[in-house]
């Protein structure tokens, strides 16, 4: 088992208070609400786990669909983390990077460039042509 893996299990086994080999939304709830110290709704994660993981007929989370939830947690993270880079380099209020704002960015940051290369540096990630980079541009190139 990797480390992720046995991470994974370690969190799952405390999450599994009843040591039945599944997760209820109720020990979800009761765990987040540890780790998170605020009250979240047993009906907000049955939701959780009725529409987005694979389970069986009790409505419980085995140990892989934690893993997936866990997993789609993290995406969701690094979702918002580029979603706030991209708004700290879009700054004409736009929704794009330009070659001026990404100059801004740069320059801030203490790379000294042209605007000129900046135009370059989108040109290569700028799939639809337009010459600035949306956010779903800007999500390519950092991945």
């Amino acid at each position: 088992m990797s480390k992720i893996s046995s991470d994974y299990k370690r969190v799952f086994d405390k999450f599994d208070e009843d040591r039945n080999g599944m997760v209820s939304p109720s020990e979800l709830q009761r765990r987040i609400g540890l780790i998170c110290q605020e009250e979240i709704l047993v009906q907000d994660l049955e939701i959780v786990v009725e529409t987005t993981l694979h389970q069986n007929n009790k409505g419980e989370l085995g140990f892989e669909d934690f893993v997936k939830l866990m997993e789609s947690e993290k995406e969701e993270e690094k979702l918002e983390d580029l979603k706030k880079a991209f708004r700290m380099y879009e700054m004409d209020g736009t929704d794009c990077i330009t070659p001026k704002s990404l100059n801004r960015m740069l320059n801030r940051l203490g790379e000294s460039i042209s605007v000129d290369e900046c135009v370059g540096m989108i040109n290569r990630f700028d799939l639809n042509g337009d010459g600035v980079l949306n956010f779903d541009e800007f999500r390519a190139m950092m991945v």
